[in-house]
């Protein structure tokens, strides 16, 4: 027994290294899966499927975690702020990183919901890599996209994957890329597979109000309902 428990916790190690030096290397295979490694390799590289996890696969068998667990404060607290779906914030961060921290993408998207360097500048995310900064900028960056496509949602993942320019090049519609079509398929579906496998978990409603502050407008959004005809209802 002892035996296996440090077999499970070397396993889990590889996913969630624990000091600022560990490095993960993150990239997607030719079937689209977000592939996670504690060493640099060639892409065609033998991997392994994570258990709970089907889009996302390991340079060595990992058994099943609770990692989602230890992020979901952070994401109940971001997702209600932005007026956001919890269910939603999570498939990101499980397509994105796995729930790791510390992924790094070969092209420089760092941290749990895989911010690019820019990205997280225009934030004002200061350490990508620490979960409530990044989850922080994330669900902002998240906000903003569905804002710009008026809360439909593939187009935001669409635009998180790929960049809105290229959403708006293909005329407003999802881009004709592998990568980007498989990306917006797998945050949709694991989206829905979180609300159907959790009975506890209820649907709030989000309710949007826009006060004037020094001639400017501020959007909110809370769970509690506004004054009649103040609000809008973003999220059901």
């Amino acid at each position: 027994m002892f035996i296996r428990f440090l077999l499970v916790v070397a396993s889990v190690a590889l996913l969630w290294p624990v000091t600022a030096e560990a490095q993960i290397y993150a990239w997607r295979d030719a079937g689209g899966s977000l592939v996670l490694s504690d060493r640099r390799l060639d892409p065609s590289a033998t991997t392994y499927a994570v258990p709970g996890a089907p889009a996302i696969r390991a340079t060595r068998p990992v058994e099943p975690t609770v990692a989602g667990e230890r992020f979901e404060p952070l994401v109940q607290e971001h997702a209600t702020r932005r007026g956001l779906r919890p269910d939603l914030v999570r498939a990101v961060i499980q397509v994105e990183s796995g729930f790791n921290p510390r992924a790094m993408s070969p092209k420089g998207a760092m941290g749990l919901m895989q911010l690019m360097p820019a990205t997280a500048r225009e934030l004002g995310v200061r350490d990508a890599y620490d979960p409530a900064d990044n989850i922080r900028g994330g669900t902002a960056y998240l906000r903003q996209l569905l804002d710009r496509y008026e809360g439909n949602e593939e187009l935001a993942l669409a635009a998180y994957n790929a960049g809105f320019d290229a959403v708006d090049r293909h005329g407003g519609r999802v881009p004709p890329y592998s990568e980007t079509q498989n990306y917006v398929r797998k945050v949709g579906a694991a989206a829905d597979a979180d609300i159907r496998g959790s009975a506890t978990r209820v649907k709030r409603i989000i309710y949007k109000t826009v006060d004037i502050i020094d001639g400017r407008p501020v959007v909110r959004y809370t769970t509690e309902r506004p004054a009649p005809g103040t609000y809008e209802i973003v999220e059901r």
